[in-house]
């Protein structure tokens, strides 16, 4: 696995501060950042050379005016592929997006502009989304004369619930603003997308890794199992993260009284 200096990137960006704070930059302004086949591929090294780098939580953001206006058209136009061939580039898609969700470090998607198609696929795998006024939603599958292939029917369904994303798909129906956020495609609408995103990055990289690998993860594992074994599985992580070396000074603060209480500002 090669360390993340050493990755050959041309469409993304990649930068990583001293408090393990990865940048990770889609970088194909004149396209929208549409998503074409070799910038699924660098997804898939990145997100795979994260955790090993010592990130601790990530930005997921886009040069220009919009985050990612979903698969490059014009690219899967062009190679006409085969059913089998197109395929192959959805399960490239599902790869990416699962390093994502279930790599364990918290990534968090700096939102604006169009987050459409595959770019909202792409955001539906980031732990946090946050808006900005700019930013709109939308599944214009139905009116392509194609259907989601990189996992909107698992997570953004997941989200929205399955009526809406239908919804969306067969009538091009937009999401924005507060009801963006209150249907569940965004967690925060604020001015400023990024300078939140980086907000809530390093507040996460707070917590011991431990504890962010089982919630960047494991929440994702135990929702795909059945209510016993998720019981079950809940209870072997707890076991092994609530008694980490890393929470004892913590837990020590709380029971002298010395931490900081929970509750509203």
């Amino acid at each position: 696995m090669r360390g993340i200096s050493e990755l050959a990137l041309e469409n993304l960006l990649l930068a990583m501060d001293e408090d393990g704070i990865a940048t990770v930059t889609l970088n194909r302004e004149a396209k929208r950042n549409a998503l074409d086949a070799a910038t699924v591929d660098e997804l898939i090294e990145v997100f795979a050379a994260l955790p090993r780098a010592g990130a601790r939580a990530c930005v997921l953001r886009a040069k220009g005016t919009h985050f990612c206006a979903g698969l490059d058209l014009v690219e899967h136009w062009h190679a006409d592929r085969s059913a089998a061939d197109f395929m192959q580039i959805c399960l490239r898609w599902h790869e990416a997006f699962n390093k994502m969700e279930y790599g364990g470090v918290p990534v968090i998607a700096a939102l604006k502009g169009a987050v459409v198609g595959g770019g909202l696929e792409l955001a539906s795998a980031a732990h946090i989304r946050v808006a900005d006024d700019s930013t709109y939603f939308g599944l214009p599958e139905g009116q392509r004369g194609l259907f989601t292939g990189g996992g909107a029917t698992i997570r953004v369904a997941g989200l929205i619930g399955k009526a809406r994303m239908i919804d969306m798909m067969l009538t091009g129906r937009l999401y924005r603003g507060q009801q963006a956020v209150d249907v569940g495609l965004a967690q925060y609408l604020v001015e400023d997308s990024e300078a939140r995103a980086y907000e809530l990055a390093r507040a996460a990289a707070q917590n011991p890794p431990l504890s962010n690998f089982a919630i960047c993860s494991a929440v994702s594992h135990m929702q795909n199992m059945s209510a016993l074994d998720a019981a079950y599985a809940e209870a072997a992580v707890a076991g092994v993260v609530n008694t980490q070396q890393a929470a004892r000074a913590r837990l020590e603060a709380f029971a002298k009284g010395t931490a900081a209480r929970v509750r509203p500002d």
